[in-house]
């Protein structure tokens, strides 16, 4: 056993989800991605004296879906507090959060592992909060910049529970956070814009021991991978030290892309006092549990409904499952396809298969995929009729179909005349052109060289252009030739 087999890791992950609402969390000031600098803002968002802040209602809905999504208990009277902190692009001097009354409490998110197990993560909170500003040090040479259109901006954070061991735990169920605050329609989930970030926690512990190790936080981590990247490396730098006799020292510490290290930023041996008081300026906020069960009912199918509803009732693989669940717009395309047709795991070949190539190789987004899954059906059901092979429906049927939503998958498929012809006689005519062609394979074939059956049968679709009935065609070939 090696030394770092010794250890395990334990790992607690903090998640803020910048929120898909219109309007900043205290004030009607514009909140979304990008503009010039500056421009987003208000007296309000600067802090100025006597402006009195109001609570988004759009926000408290977000909270309540994705606490009910995550199976958390939902807070009745939730009370906003002022943490008092003083960064260069927080104006107030403070920042409105939840403190002692999270909105969510509990509840827990599963994350599929590679291995095709099921990691649970509880989760200790979800609590509503703003965003400050942002700090630019690259910009000028000599100044920082502030760039306070982010400042206000509504948050949720998640608070995980330290139950992740790996890096790859951790990448894991972040992929499934972004999943779910996708198909909610609360978040983007793009975490390098930074409206979904991570800070981890991180603490190393022999194997079977009770006790949590020194606990180090890693921040600024702007892609899932890089997540990971930085939890495996401290993992081992912790234990290193340990090892070497050395005392891991309770840190903040940035995580260097590029050099694949971790780095310290400041101590934190001792507790931020961030002087948390009840907000003055807000009211309590109420929620019932009428107002909890419409939220309920206006949720939509999230993933792990519709992977059970895939593998069980379409009969799909995990895998294929897994796959159309990852993005919210395919799993939604999908939906329709198979109002159109029974043949679901022909419907999933289609959307990974062709559908998906197609999107790649010319960069598309695929809601940028305009042509009806109806379409799609009508595809599936010229192949399992027998009219059309699949390699032309995907070759030639699919691109023109695109091109020409108009017209119906048939109506191309006989313009381009590629439908499949069942008359045996002019199969008989191609099959004997092709072994008059090929004598000495035939008598090869004829000796239990049975692998051959493939070269003259693709040599007749060949010679048909792709328009021979390969069940009618396997059955003549095989019958001339055992003649």
């Amino acid at each position: 056993m090696s030394v770092y087999e010794r250890y395990e890791a334990v790992i607690g992950l903090e998640c803020h989800i910048q929120l898909l609402t219109q309007t900043k969390m205290y004030s009607s000031d514009i909140a979304e991605y990008g503009g010039l600098p500056n421009s987003h803002v208000s007296v309000v968002t600067l802090g100025h004296p006597g402006t009195l802040p109001v609570v988004n209602a759009r926000a408290i809905e977000f909270a309540v879906k994705l606490g009910l999504a995550v199976n958390a208990t939902i807070r009745e009277e939730n009370q906003f507090a002022r943490k008092n902190y003083f960064y260069a692009d927080l104006p107030k001097g403070y920042q409105i959060t939840q403190d002692k009354t999270p909105i969510c409490s509990g509840g827990y998110i599963d994350a599929k592992l590679k291995d095709g197990q099921s990691k649970r993560v509880n989760l200790t909170r979800i609590h509503m909060e703003e965003d400050a500003g942002k700090s630019l040090h690259d910009i000028d040479a000599f100044d920082t910049l502030v760039d306070l259109n982010r400042a206000g901006t509504p948050l949720l954070e998640i608070v995980s529970e330290p139950d992740i061991r790996s890096g790859e735990e951790a990448y894991a169920y972040l992929t499934e956070v972004r999943k779910l605050v996708r198909y909610l329609d609360i978040c983007d989930g793009n975490m390098e814009e930074g409206s979904l970030r991570c800070d981890a926690n991180i603490s190393v512990r022999l194997k079977g021991a009770k006790e949590f190790g020194r606990k180090v936080e890693v921040k600024n981590m702007n892609s899932f991978r890089n997540v990971q990247r930085a939890i495996d490396f401290e993992i081992k730098r912790q234990i290193d030290l340990i090892e070497a006799g050395e005392t891991i020292a309770v840190e903040t510490r940035s995580f260097d892309a590029v050099k694949d290290l971790t780095f310290s930023l400041r101590s934190k041996e001792s507790a931020n006092d961030y002087r948390y008081f009840p907000e003055p300026d807000l009211q309590p906020v109420f929620i019932t549990s009428d107002y909890i069960e419409r939220m309920r009912a206006d949720l939509p199918v999230l993933p792990d409904a519709l992977f059970a509803t895939y593998t069980k009732t379409y009969g799909l693989s995990e895998y294929d499952a897994t796959q159309i669940i990852e993005s919210k717009e395919v799993a939604q395309y999908f939906n329709r396809l198979v109002q159109h047709t029974t043949n679901y795991k022909s419907a999933a070949n289609w959307l990974m298969g062709p559908v998906k190539s197609f999107i790649n190789e010319r960069a598309l987004a695929f809601h940028e995929f305009m042509l009806a899954p109806e379409k799609i059906a009508e595809l599936i059901a010229l192949i399992d009729s027998g009219k059309i092979s699949n390699s032309a429906a995907s070759q030639h049927v699919f691109p023109a179909l695109v091109e020409q939503a108009g017209k119906t998958a048939e109506q191309i498929a006989t313009e381009l005349d590629l439908l499949q012809t069942s008359d045996s006689s002019a199969l008989q005519g191609w099959i004997d052109s092709t072994l008059a062609k090929y004598p000495e394979k035939v008598q090869e074939y004829k000796n239990g060289k049975a692998g051959l059956m493939g070269l003259f049968v693709g040599e007749v679709m060949k010679l048909s252009k792709g328009k021979a009935d390969p069940k009618l065609l396997n059955q003549l070939m095989k019958q001339t030739l055992d003649k």
